[in-house]
């Protein structure tokens, strides 16, 4: 990020931007996660044409373009599967919702799911998770049953057993690929089949023989059924944690578009230090698109004033973080009801709530600073972009470590308490 900014004030100083699109590129790969980044290709082909070109007006419209459709990205996922099999609690476990609250998806033993039915994420309501009915019910027939549930609406396909999959299943999934959509095959409940394998075989029990076995058999029983080259993740709802579910976010980020990647990134529950980290890797690279986008703003004459990082989208900012990581006000209400402890002690625990204690700063440094930026701002040039660049980089920055830190710190006492 530093060197990045740094040779923008460069070529922005010396009105020569050509080295800056060179660079971009290289920058932006390395900064992005092994998922993929939020940019798409056309949008980074602007940019660097922006670039080349010496447009800032335009670099700053690229990158809002695809800001703005990152955080409005519609997402709707079908997650197809009999009664039984865990679906209502996969969908509860995306939704970061427990059984029993009041918006989680019907759980039981008997088919539910007679109709599709959407399932609103509680903090992102234009990502819905479509309830479908399983293959397995009277009125299926693979020839019709993706028209009757209006297939081109979902982003992807997730079908759900905690046995073997059926040759419905098998015909269905090639009837998603072969109208172009994307599907995983899902085993729930494999906690229960090492369990009841243990409880079997006490001594001959060898858990990676067991899920190697689960998964052998899910894939050659699809195979028979002529799918080719499936794909299955082994999860259990009661620990996303553990076995595959790590693999199967990885897999889904990757093939998702990049704006709906961002989304998806977002809403994911934090089960592991690695999954909360890869939150974070998201969000950096928002900070750093953010950052470039401030630089080419305040380029210009007076636009800090209109368009600056002040005080109240600092704030707003932070409560964004918090959001996204569970550490909103209603989200910790919820952690210090399920470790058993006082609201009070878990706040005491948390650096990121007192917004004012982050940012405070009297001395005679930061006041020096403040009349220097307001200088600039009204010039403009390398100078006023050098400041907002950084100031919009380290702040936003700052706000996501400490973020990230309470969020890890709340996860081991949630372990901890599992554990016990």
């Amino acid at each position: 990020m530093d060197q990045f900014i740094s040779a923008f004030l460069k070529s922005a100083s010396e009105n020569n931007f050509q080295q800056l699109a060179k660079e971009f590129l290289p920058q932006y790969s390395a900064l992005i996660s092994k998922a993929g980044g939020m940019l798409s290709p056309e949008i980074l082909t602007g940019i660097h044409k922006a670039l080349q070109e010496g447009n800032l007006s335009d670099v700053m419209s690229q990158i809002q373009k695809a800001i703005s459709a990152a955080e409005n990205a519609i997402l709707e996922v079908a997650v197809i599967g009999q009664s039984g099999t865990g679906k209502s609690s996969f969908i509860n476990a995306l939704r970061g919702l427990g059984h029993e609250a009041d918006e989680s998806a019907d759980v039981g033993t008997v088919e539910t799911t007679m109709c599709k039915t959407p399932y609103q994420h509680p903090k992102y309501p234009k990502v819905i998770f479509w309830d479908l009915p399983g293959t397995g019910t009277p009125n299926f027939h693979a020839d019709t049953y993706l028209d009757q549930v209006g297939f081109a609406n979902y982003d992807f396909f997730i079908i759900i057993s905690s046995s073997r999959f059926s040759l419905n299943d098998a015909l269905l999934a090639q009837k998603i690929k072969d109208a172009g959509k994307k599907f995983y095959f899902v085993r729930t409940k494999v906690d229960s089949d090492l369990y009841n394998e243990q409880k079997a075989k006490p001594i001959a029990f060898k858990k990676e023989k067991v899920l190697q076995q689960i998964r052998d058999y899910c894939v050659t029983n699809l195979i028979k059924t002529g799918v080719t080259e499936p794909r299955i993740f082994l999860i259990s709802n009661l620990d996303l944690g553990t076995f595959d579910f790590p693999k199967l976010e990885e897999t889904l980020l990757k093939e998702l578009p990049g704006h709906k990647r961002h989304m998806f990134a977002l809403l994911l529950p934090n089960i592991s230090d690695a999954s909360i980290e890869l939150k974070k890797h998201f969000l950096r690279e928002k900070i750093w698109l953010e950052a470039l986008k401030s630089a080419a703003v305040s380029f210009i004459p007076f636009m800090t004033f209109f368009k600056g990082f002040d005080l109240p989208e600092q704030e707003q900012c932070l409560k964004d973080y918090r959001s996204y990581f569970g550490l909103d006000d209603q989200s910790i209400k919820e952690i210090a009801e399920k470790l058993g402890a006082p609201l009070a002690d878990i706040k005491g625990e948390l650096k990121c709530l007192d917004f004012w204690s982050l940012v405070k700063d009297n001395s005679i440094i930061a006041q020096a600073t403040s009349a220097a930026e307001a200088f600039c701002a009204v010039k403009g040039g390398p100078e006023s972009s050098a400041f907002q660049a950084l100031k919009v980089y380290y702040r936003r920055t700052q706000f996501l470590n400490i973020v990230v830190d309470d969020a890890k710190h709340l996860l081991r006492k949630i372990e901890t308490v599992n554990v016990a």
